[in-house]
């Protein structure tokens, strides 16, 4: 006869399972999005990294154009004269 007997669990049991089942998986979502949030930090600041680094690279290439636009400037002045004293003489 024992053999027929049943354990039913009270309710309070039954929601003591559900909350836990519940609190087990919201643990694991954060986890999950804790380790998302981990990575986005991780992919910003590569990001800032490569825009410094594309900042640093435009600030040279526009210090070497206008490097570039005076040295030309300079040339040009200087045929100027050259043909100047030509024409002179």
């Amino acid at each position: 006869m024992e053999e027929y007997l049943q354990v039913v669990p009270s309710e309070i049991e039954i929601i003591k399972q559900d909350f836990e089942k519940r609190n087990s998986e919201l643990g694991k979502k954060i986890k999950q999005l804790e380790e998302e949030k981990m990575h986005l930090r991780l992919d910003v600041d590569v990001q800032k990294l490569e825009t410094e680094k594309l900042r640093k690279g435009k600030n040279k290439a526009t210090e070497d154009l206008d490097s570039l636009k005076i040295d030309y400037k300079k040339l040009r002045l200087s045929m100027r004269i050259a043909e100047l004293g030509k024409t002179l003489e």
